[in-house]
Formats: C-alpha cells, structure tokens, sequence
C-alpha cells in the first residue's frame, strides 16, 4: 500500500559524485566511509547469501551490495522488482571484481514499479510508445534522459551568453488577439469572461520590438510558439524559440552574433564546436559563410533567376525544375520557391542566406542597395533552418502598407498571412530605432548538437495523436 512509503528520504548523494568521490579506492577496499543512495533497481542477482544489484539515478549507476550478515530485512529486499525505487544507506567499498559499491546497511522501499520498461538490453524500442510514454523511455533508454539533459544545459549557455552581453530577458503574452510575427496558421481558442477569441503565439517578435520602442534596447524571450502545422521530423506544433531584439543594430550585426552563440553554446555543451551530424562533419566556428540566395541558387540549380525576370520567365524556370507554382505568386514567392525547394535541402553550412524578397518578409527592412530585396537572412546548418533574422522595419506607414498586403492575400484564401495589426502600427509610430532581431529554434539547436534526426527526440513530450479509447 501507499502508505507504507516513505513521505520523504534523507537527500541522497548522486551516484556521479559518489564515482567521483571514491575513484581512487582499490578492489578490495573499504573507505570507511557512509553514502546515502536513492534510485531505481534496474538490474539484480543472488548469489546464496549475497546479493548484487544496480541501482540508477539520474546522473548515473551503482551497485549496491547486500548480505543476509549485515543488511536488513534481507529476504524483503530480495523480492524487490525491477524499476522499484530503493533508497540505501552504507560504507563504501569497492569488490574484489573492482566494482565501486554501497554495502547495503540500512534500505527503504520508495515506490514500486507495477510495469517493466522491456528489456534491459534493449530498452523501448517501439517509437510511439517512447515518445507516448517518456517516464519509461527515459529509464529504458538513458540517452532519451541524456539529450533532455543536454537541452537544459543549452538553454542554460543562451541565457548566460546573452546575459553576459547586457540583454534583458522578459515575458510576453503567448495568447494574442492579433496573430502576427510570421506566416504561419494560428491555433484559436475563446477567452470566456472577455467574449473574444484569441490565438496561440505563432512568433514572440512584435510584443520584444514593442518593449524596444518602450526603452529596452536589447531584449530576449525564451518560449514557446504555436503554429497549426502538420508533424514531420523539424516540425512539432509546439515548439521553443529564442528571439532577440537589439537597438542600434542590423542584420550584419545579428549575422555575427548568431555564429557567436552557437559556437559557444556548442563549445560549453559538447567541448567543441565541430561536431559530426547525420554521419557528416559539421564545424561551427565562426566566422559563417555569407552568400545571397540568388547567389545560391545560382551554385546549386544552374539556373541564374532574378526579380527583374517577366513572371512567366520566373514561372518557366521553375517549372524546369520541377518546383509547382500559383499563378498569384509574385516574382519574389517564386524565387523564395526555387531555392527552398532546389537550393536548402543541398546547404550543408553553417551559411548565413542573405537578401530574401520583399515581397515574402513583410517584417523586414528595405535592402539598402538592391531594390525588391530587404536586410533578412537565415541560418541555415546541416540543410535545415536554424535562425532568421532582419534589419527590422521601423517606418509605420511601410509597415502599414505591408500588413494590409498580407491582410488582403489573408481574405483571398492565405491562412498563413498576417493581419493588420494597428497596435504594433501605433508602437511605430512612437519611433523603433534601428534594430536588429534574431529568431533561433531551440529544438534544432539541439538535434545538431545532440545528432537527433527527428525533433520529437529532443522534445520530452511531442505533439502525437490521441490514443485510441475503450
């Protein structure tokens, strides 16, 4: 029963430190010294009056060592399962066999495991299940309990960085009356005492851009963003982004920062920044290549397409290579179109994918030479986006213009477009610097430094479709 459980156990020292602490005992020694010890039995065997089992914890293993001569309630303990959650107390010694051990002294029984993880050499192999059921993949399989590790300590290193380099970091709304910040179809919901409906956060930009017009000159949000999308191995519908804003800054400057925080994330992390992922080598160091996509497009397709093309020219070639159109996209949705579908899966990088069309980034500022392009790039690691980031747009009647041009596209059947969103407009109009933003997922920032191929391995409970009931 329940209640014969303790409410609670002396805190235990992690089995990590207790490795740490002995390393230099010989077989055959004892320290003279007690440890307290607490985790699941994951692994037992009896050897007349002796017994052996491994114990884990978060941070690693040990074995603990019993006996009928000088541990309790022997036999008790003998009939524990595999995955009961024991706390033990004892000298620490090491085996004749060399292996570090508790001398099991004093025990308690601290919950029971009524289900088996599976086998204990091959875990949880099934992959609904693993990420259906976490709390058992987790202990079948310590990697899966690794990477959500290493996701803590990467989220740790942005906040450090960042900090470091006198950025605020603050809260915004996630439920938002105006759904605005990226092309993205929201998920909407109905806010009972104030009768209106509002919508998820699909990006955590104009809330940050507003704070900077409010004085804050570099700001930062770690969070999660909602967007009504369907599954595959980059995209969940609930995700976590960084996104920063830096006043008196431009696209160039968020260009340098990016590489920085990577490498240096990458480098607290893993120890270094050049890593292997997908079997390939992949070094992060700055500095990043720097490349236009028409540029790149150029590289990877063989075809040199620009914004001065005739429509039906632009159309021509991507139909030559094999991309479908719509008749209502304009010469940049068309080039946006060419290189994501010929040029980003070929982009091993790390490459910073500079000068997007205008007509596709509604957020961002005017290319200050080439006309029809604005200041935008993305990083784009291991053939996958990893960071956007603009010169944003300051001036409220460009910015104005721009919304009412999604908003009509929006009516004409666009789900992803944005809004009008007067409030952001009125922030404008109060002045926005020139400001630098930066989005980077911290999902896929993961996946590289953890060699994940799929993002619900780096997510502890993924968006899956509910199970079957009855």
């Amino acid at each position: 029963m329940a209640e014969d459980f303790p409410y609670r156990f002396e805190p235990p020292s992690p089995t990590e430190r207790v490795h740490s602490r002995f390393a230099q005992l010989a077989a055959g020694e004892a320290s003279g010294e007690v440890a307290r010890v607490a985790g699941r039995v994951m692994l037992r065997r009896q050897m007349g009056k002796l017994t052996f089992m491994t114990m884990s914890d978060w941070t690693g293993s040990i074995q603990l060592f019993a006996a009928s001569q000088w541990t309790p309630r022997f036999s008790e303990l003998n009939r524990l399962s595999l995955g009961d959650w024991v706390g033990a107390s004892g000298e620490v010694v090491r085996t004749r066999t060399g292996e570090l051990s508790v001398k099991v002294q004093d025990w308690a029984l601290l919950a029971e495991a009524r289900r088996s993880f599976g086998d204990k050499h091959h875990g949880i192999s099934d992959i609904d299940t693993r990420y259906r059921q976490r709390y058992a993949d987790m202990w079948a399989n310590p990697a899966s309990r690794e990477v959500l590790l290493t996701r803590s300590r990467v989220v740790s290193m942005m906040r450090q960085f960042l900090g470091g380099r006198g950025f605020v970091e603050v809260e915004t709304p996630i439920f938002h009356t105006v759904p605005g910040g990226a092309a993205a179809r929201p998920f909407v919901t109905h806010h009972n005492s104030l009768d209106v409906d509002v919508y998820l956060r699909i990006a955590i930009e104009l809330h940050l851009k507003r704070l900077v017009v409010g004085g804050l000159e570099k700001v930062f949000e770690i969070g999660r963003v909602f967007r009504n999308e369907g599954l595959s191995p980059r995209h969940n519908p609930e995700f976590t982004m960084l996104e920063l804003y830096q006043a008196y800054a431009d696209y160039h400057d968020m260009m340098e920062l990016t590489e920085q925080l990577v490498a240096h994330v990458a480098e607290q992390v893993s120890g270094t920044a050049k890593l292997s992922y997908g079997g390939r080598d992949l070094d992060l160091s700055p500095p990043w290549r720097r490349a236009t996509m028409l540029e790149l497009v150029a590289e990877n397709s063989g075809r040199e397409v620009n914004l001065e093309m005739p429509l039906d020219e632009l159309r021509r070639q991507a139909g030559d290579l094999g991309v479908p159109v719509e008749l209502s996209w304009g010469p940049g949705k068309l080039v946006l179109e060419i290189y994501e579908k010929t040029t980003e899966p070929n982009l091993w990088g790390p490459v910073f994918v500079m000068d997007y069309p205008q007509e596709v980034s509604p957020l961002a500022r005017r290319h200050r030479v080439k006309a029809g392009l604005v200041e935008r790039f993305e990083a784009v690691v291991a053939a996958r986006e990893l960071a956007n980031a603009f010169s944003e747009l300051t001036d409220p009647d460009e910015q104005r213009a721009n919304f009412e041009a999604q908003a009509r596209a929006r009516a004409g059947g666009d789900e992803e477009a944005m809004p009008v969103d007067e409030d952001y407009v009125r922030a404008l109009e109060y002045g926005l610097p020139p400001t630098g933003g930066l989005g980077i997922g911290v999902d896929r920032l993961v996946m590289l430094l953890t060699g994940a191929e799929s993002i619900r391995d780096v997510i502890a409970f993924p968006t899956l479709r509910p199970e079957p009931s009855g």
